[in-house]
């Protein structure tokens, strides 16, 4: 308890030493920019001192320092300009402080551009209509012209490099990036540690047939509760005689093939032993007490299979948080301050900005902001400043907010997919039954991954519409974690295998859509057959033949991958759709159904399909019938 205090008494000192190093850099650099304000007042072309309003606009835009550069500047004016140009420059100081005090109260932001024309304009003013009181001085409209020009485009251009020059980057604590890599080691030894333990699990093989100890045992045991009271023991068992070892084998044997002994070793030991009736019946009972106790076995090596399974997920995730995102914060600075920049000039204040480099290549957002003046600002601001600053077309997080207030909200942009998916469903439900036995699922993850999912359980009614919602609700649980499909589907048939009852099982059909390449990953334990329907109309089949999940431990997955592009159609369905075609190839006759079908509309394509699978059926429902079918467009 000692120790956690003082590390985060250290924690926070660290930090505030930190934070005041920061603010005495910002003081230092403020005040350099004042010196360079009063400097640059000593510099005139042609009578005119550009300059000094171009300078004090680009440095006023920012927030800091406001005071210090306005004296600085005044004071360079006194030293270094003429009395006769100092109205006219004190003056287009004033209009350009005024113009931007009142755009950030009335607007809540100043923008670089209306900074630069009200420096650009106000001098050019005053240099036209202040000559009117100073014949001798006055400029020509050509040279208030150009001043005017010069000073427009230096406060453009000098705005961002000022903003960069006071841009503050915090230095990581290189205790933090120790402590980081020690983290990541200690968990890649806790993954080696459950896969040596699951290796451990699936060594132990399964007893498939009697061994010829557990026959020998057996013998044993009966010869010991029979023989070894009966006077004649050493006689029958002797070694130079073997027939009773032989009788005995002949009985064992009779026992595991047909569960008890044939009519000729029946007779042959009751010629040879007076006990023969309770030799025979205490050797089935011995015989189906070491079966029964086989079939114990086995069902632990099952259970442990499943625990083995589970080590392996478990390893994965560890060896996946290891693997964590590469942070891009050192290497990426000008983009950092770019977005800085570009939220301030929409009247956001971005206290934190941070970058990332996902493992699947892809570039992340994260931010920590405010609305600069305590309004509302449209989050699609927001957006466009980091689109622009990253050069790349983002989004958003779906749970992020509409606008952005004046507190601090945290916001997470990824980089926009190539496409983007449109999903529609139609069900029946089978004659006379409440409810349908199939669920679907559709979940469109934050990483640009579209997953469909598609389970029907085992019967109908209420209880195969637990079994299938049961599979689906564990399956987004496994995905949205982090697991593979592979390893959620054999997490889930684990657990089907383990909590299941007879005969309740489900099957699994997966649709894995990458929406930033269009390549789809399919996943089939049992599922019925998926449609790829393409832009020009050619339809593709992919069938299955796996069982389902929770029939065995050892899950059979069958897997694709395939290409999609713009236009293409996924359609997956149910069996209950195929069974009742009343056709010997119902895949077939469902492509051309789904072929001669002309809408660009998911929901329509899947109520349309079932339309059509109902004129072969005769209108009869005879199980229950789900169509999900899903499109991508490209953006």
């Amino acid at each position: 308890m000692t120790e956690k205090i003082c590390l985060e008494h250290f924690g926070r000192t660290e930090r505030s030493d930190q934070e005041d190093v920061c603010m005495t850099k910002m003081g230092w650099k403020q005040f350099a920019l004042s010196i360079v304000g009063a400097m640059v007042c000593r510099i005139g072309i042609m009578g005119c001192y550009p300059l000094v309003p171009a300078f004090f606009a680009a440095v006023y835009l920012e927030e800091n320092g406001r005071w210090l550069l306005s004296v600085g500047m005044i004071a360079g004016m006194v030293a270094f300009l003429p009395i006769s140009v100092i109205a006219k420059y004190g003056m287009a100081l004033l209009v350009i402080g005024v113009t931007v005090r009142m755009s950030e109260w009335v607007e809540k932001k100043c923008s670089t551009i209306l900074g630069a024309v009200a420096a650009s304009l106000g001098t050019f003013a005053l240099s036209i209509f202040g000559g009117i009181f100073d014949i001798r001085n006055q400029i020509s409209i050509g040279a208030a012209i150009c001043e005017a020009v010069f000073i427009f485009g230096f406060v453009v251009l000098a705005a961002r490099g000022i903003h960069l020059f006071l841009e503050e980057k915090e230095k990581p604590l290189q205790q933090e990036g120790l402590q980081g890599a020690y983290k990541e080691q200690r968990l890649l030894n806790y993954a080696k540690s459950f896969e040596g333990l699951s290796k451990t699990f699936l060594s132990m093989s399964k007893k498939s047939e009697m061994q010829t100890e557990e026959l020998g045992r057996i013998q044993q045991e009966v010869t010991g509760r029979i023989c070894s009271g009966c006077d004649t023991c050493a006689i029958c068992w002797a070694p130079a005689d073997p027939t009773m070892y032989e009788l005995f084998g002949r009985l064992i044997t009779g026992l595991l093939q047909n569960g008890e002994a044939d009519e000729i070793t029946r007779k042959e030991l009751e010629r040879n032993c007076c006990y023969a009736g309770h030799i025979e019946r205490e050797a089935m009972m011995v015989f189906e007490q070491a079966r029964l106790n086989k079939a114990w076995y086995n069902r632990l090596l099952e259970n442990r299979e499943v625990i083995a399974q589970q080590l392996d997920a478990m390893a994965f995730i560890m060896q996946d948080c290891a693997n964590e995102t590469q942070i891009l914060d050192g290497q990426e600075k000008r983009k950092l301050a770019e977005i800085r920049y570009r939220a301030k000039e929409a009247g956001i204040t971005a206290e934190e900005v941070h970058l990332y480099r996902k493992n699947d290549g892809h570039m992340q957002a994260v931010l920590k902001v405010r609305s600069k003046w305590g309004n509302c600002v449209a989050m699609k601001d927001l957006t466009k400043a980091v689109s622009g600053a990253l050069d790349l077309s983002v989004m958003a997080h779906k749970d992020s907010r509409t606008f952005i207030g004046k507190d601090s909200t945290e916001v997470i942009y990824e980089e926009e997919p190539m496409f983007h998916a449109v999903h529609g469903v139609a069900k029946l439900t089978k004659d006379g039954a409440a409810v349908s036995g199939d669920n679907f699922s559709c979940m469109e993850k934050e990483d640009g991954e579209l997953v469909l999912s598609l389970s029907d359980g085992m019967g109908s009614g209420v209880r195969a519409c637990r079994e299938s919602e049961l599979v689906l609700d564990l399956l987004e649980r496994f995905i949205e974690v982090g697991f593979t499909k592979e390893t959620a589907i054999k997490m889930l048939n684990s657990a089907m295998v383990i909590c299941g009852e007879d005969e309740g099982y489900s099957t699994v059909d997966i649709t894995s859509v990458n929406l930033y390449t269009g390549e789809t990953d399919f996943y089939k334990i049992g599922a019925s057959a998926t449609f790829i329907r393409h832009e020009d109309r050619r339809v593709e089949c992919l069938v299955s033949t796996s069982l389902p999940v929770g029939a065995a431990v050892e899950v059979e997955i069958e897997q694709a991958k395939k290409q999609l592009a713009n236009g293409d159609f996924l359609v997956m369905v149910t069996d209950g759709v195929l069974e009742y075609l009343q056709t010997e190839r119902p895949e077939e006759v469902l492509e051309e159904i789904i072929s001669d079908i002309h809408t660009n509309h998911p929901k329509l394509l899947a109520k349309k399909i079932l339309e059509k699978v109902m004129e072969y059926t005769k209108g009869e429902v005879q199980d229950d019938m789900t169509v999900l079918a899903a499109a991508i467009w490209e953006n």
